[in-house]
């Protein structure tokens, strides 16, 4: 056993501190980014943030509003060959290019994902995605697939440290999935004990993932914009939301009505409802890592990206960032012992 005691910071342990900006207005600002992947080759470029391989986030529906502002669908793991081939017939390829093909790692999700790419050339992406990214399997698995594939880009994870990150990148990951434990309804951390500070894990995992020109994508923990901000500050890649992007039309949450008003339910993944949902319960010898909850129903998730967007934008103007490329550049971090004024947080004061 040993201690580690310098600290470790999340998103709420920050703010980031402004500097002199030479910007007038937050429209001069671009959001968009130009990545050529490591492994595969490939050029992408776009806003880089992903919509949540979450099977009520990452939804075709998803797909189709958040390509028309050059955002990223991980589409959950859950969807039938046939019914990725019903998508693929309905869309263009211009819309496909902003899709993500999330898998498992058994011998069914490798058939399953070969079968899924089979269908059209213009798919890219993978993502091999488990809870725990530490585990020989995962490693073994990720190499079989880019033998498999070896010009599509990869993103595998989740992992929280440095060195894993440099091993999954030599294994043949272009993108390293960073974050355990930080999301909403995520309860890893409480149940296990396992963890990572999110933005500690942003900074020393993007230092080595750029080291060996991999890219990273900060997995959870955003709450509001300026999260988001503070990521790309901390040297994420991309960032991936779930919560953010829950309770929308384009999601998949059963709907519920109580008072008037519609609520969607919202869950882990690792949870009581998705394993009773997809594999028939949770098995003898583990327990949930994840809770349910219901959140106000929101309508459409363009008006919820559009205010992200505004927030980034507004983060880069604070700091003479023209781009969003240079806003870990111009980013300090201050720790801070409180973020707002919560004296009107109550919720009969808010509508």
């Amino acid at each position: 056993m040993r201690i580690e005691e310098d600290i470790k910071l999340g998103f709420k342990d920050v703010l980031i501190r402004p500097k002199r900006s030479t910007l007038i207005s937050r429209s001069q600002v671009d959001l968009y980014r130009k990545f050529i992947f490591k492994n595969s080759k490939l050029t992408w470029s776009g806003i880089p943030i992903i919509a949540a391989n979450m099977d009520t986030i990452g939804t075709f529906n998803m797909v189709k509003i958040l390509s028309n502002f050059h955002i990223l669908t991980a589409v959950h793991k859950y969807y039938s060959v046939i019914e990725w081939e019903k998508f693929i017939n309905s869309v263009s390829e211009e819309i496909l290019r902003y899709v993500i093909v999330s898998t498992g790692t058994s011998n069914a999700d490798f058939l399953k994902i070969k079968k899924i790419f089979s269908l059209s050339s213009s798919l890219k992406y993978i993502c091999i995605d488990v809870a725990n990214g530490y585990s020989e399997h995962f490693i073994n698995f990720l190499k079989k697939v880019r033998d498999c594939f070896p010009n599509k880009t990869i993103c595998a994870g989740n992992v929280v440290t440095g060195e894993m990150v440099e091993e999954l990148i030599l294994s043949g990951a272009d993108i390293v999935k960073v974050g355990i434990g930080p999301g909403s309804v995520c309860t890893t951390r409480l149940k296990t004990g396992v963890g990572y500070p999110q933005l500690s894990a942003i900074i020393e995992c993007s230092d080595a993932a750029h080291g060996l020109g991999g890219r990273i994508i900060s997995d959870g923990g955003c709450v509001f914009s300026g999260d988001l901000a503070k990521a790309f500050g901390g040297g994420a890649d991309f960032t991936m939301l779930g919560g953010m992007l829950a309770a929308h039309e384009e999601c998949d949450g059963k709907i519920i009505e109580e008072n008037g008003k519609r609520f969607m339910l919202f869950y882990g993944m690792s949870s009581q409802a998705a394993m009773d949902l997809y594999i028939g319960g949770v098995a003898k010898y583990r327990s949930t890592e994840g809770k349910t909850i219901k959140l106000l129903f929101r309508g459409s998730v363009e008006s919820t990206i559009r205010d992200i967007l505004g927030g980034l934008r507004s983060a880069c103007t604070y700091v003479g960032a023209e781009s969003l490329k240079e806003l870990t550049k111009r980013t300090t971090f201050i720790r801070v012992s409180e973020q707002e004024n919560h004296v009107f947080n109550n919720k009969s004061y808010c509508f």
